[in-house]
């Protein structure tokens, strides 16, 4: 399986964040994997990641897990500040919603916005990464 730089989770529930990081951890696949509690932080995560001389503390995700239900802004409304973002923060992003969300009409949603790759449901399984790593990567 190949090696990734960097994975961004972008969820509020320290829990579901700890069980990723595990599972990410143990399959080896990345190098970073950098946390982000709301659509707001992972919005300034990224704008720091285009930064000239920040590639070591704010490396590029090769992967964005997105929840759907988080405070401040929840996983659309960062989608929809995601599509505004400059195309060299975006550029080959792969972004996978994460959700508990069993809503057929949450499902459309996302399917809606040509930025999401992927929409899977709660938890991560280590099947699950090696599924997205070797279909995208």
């Amino acid at each position: 399986m190949k090696k990734l730089n960097c994975i961004l989770l972008v969820d509020d529930n320290a829990a579901d964040n700890y069980y990723n990081q595990y599972i990410i951890n143990d399959a080896g696949v990345c190098n970073h994997i950098q946390t982000a509690i709301n659509g707001i932080e992972a919005l300034a995560y990224l704008r720091k990641a285009g930064e000239e001389n920040q590639s070591e503390s704010f490396p590029k995700p090769d992967i964005i897990f997105l929840d759907i239900n988080m405070p401040k802004m929840n996983g659309f409304e960062f989608l929809a500040e995601y599509k505004n973002l400059d195309e060299r923060l975006k550029s080959k992003v792969l972004i996978v919603m994460l959700t508990t969300s069993l809503n057929p009409e949450d499902q459309k949603k996302a399917k809606a916005f040509n930025e999401v790759n992927e929409y899977k449901h709660k938890p991560l399984t280590y099947e699950m990464l090696k599924e997205i790593i070797e279909k995208y990567f």
